[in-house]
């Protein structure tokens, strides 16, 4: 009897003995997860392009009126410029849908409310509306750890504009078969994409990640100071292989680089 109640005490501490192993494990597993976690958000950035269309009503306002509500927006955009990262665009005379767009990056969500809030309080903002929106962030790219060249797109996530005079901006949704396939598969499908990218030097893509922050998957845009290369370029992916597991690439926008004054003087 003694001996058998030794080996269930026995049984008990070796149970005992393992759950703690095992605790102690997740413990360290949760900590190397929160550790890694913490290393992926380090110095990422939101990026937001924000698409304004003009009431005509505000062009049948007095002149001086039309000037003051223009000189006000401005000065709300200078009052954000130390924190958001801007860059400023017209589509006037491109696209009839929209007349400007404002590219906005920041470590803070919080800041593309507060400037677009304080934008639409204005006496100009009164007569506009945001017909399109995109919200994006930065990550690595997962397809150029052996893809790697000066300045390469998708290695940093710090995005920086090259300033060249156009952007054309799309929102992008690939099939869902494209993420079973494997990622050997996709990789190679991939490199002959860089391939063809590269036979347009003059052109620049700036790409961001949209999953679960809004409807698309990703956000494009190419800088270039010639819109004919980008036309070429795009003509020549639609060959491609991975193109065939392209689910969604519009509506895509023409914008003209311009300084905030001269984009908003273009409104008339």
């Amino acid at each position: 009897m003694t001996s058998e109640v030794g080996r269930t005490e026995l049984g008990q501490d070796t149970d005992i003995s393992d759950e703690k192993n095992f605790s102690a494990e997740v413990e360290e597993k949760t900590e190397l997860a929160l550790d890694a976690r913490e290393m992926e958000r380090e110095g990422r950035q939101f990026v937001k392009y924000a698409f304004f269309k003009l009431d005509p009503e505000w062009r049948r306002l007095p002149l001086n009126d039309r000037t003051l509500s223009r000189h006000e927006f401005l000065s709300v955009l200078r009052d954000f410029e130390n924190k958001i990262t801007l860059s400023f665009y017209s589509l006037v005379g491109i696209r009839g849908d929209t007349d400007f767009m404002i590219y906005a990056m920041s470590e803070r969500l919080e800041d593309f409310q507060e400037m677009t809030t304080r934008l639409l309080s204005t006496a100009l903002g009164r007569y506009l509306h945001i017909p399109y929106s995109y919200l994006a962030m930065t990550r690595h790219s997962q397809y150029i750890r052996q893809h790697v060249h000066p300045d390469q797109e998708g290695a940093q996530l710090r995005k920086k504009l090259w300033n060249f005079k156009y952007l054309f901006v799309y929102p992008f949704v690939k099939k869902r078969e494209w993420y079973r396939l494997p990622f050997e598969e996709r990789q190679r499908m991939m490199k002959d994409h860089f391939r063809i990218g590269h036979k347009y030097p003059s052109v620049k893509i700036n790409t961001a990640y949209s999953f679960g922050l809004d409807d698309q998957e990703f956000m494009l845009s190419f800088e270039t100071d010639y819109p004919a290369d980008f036309l070429d370029l795009v003509m020549e992916l639609r060959s491609t292989e991975v193109s065939q597991y392209t689910q969604l690439e519009t509506p895509i926008f023409t914008c003209i680089v311009m300084e905030p004054e001269k984009m908003l003087d273009s409104l008339g």
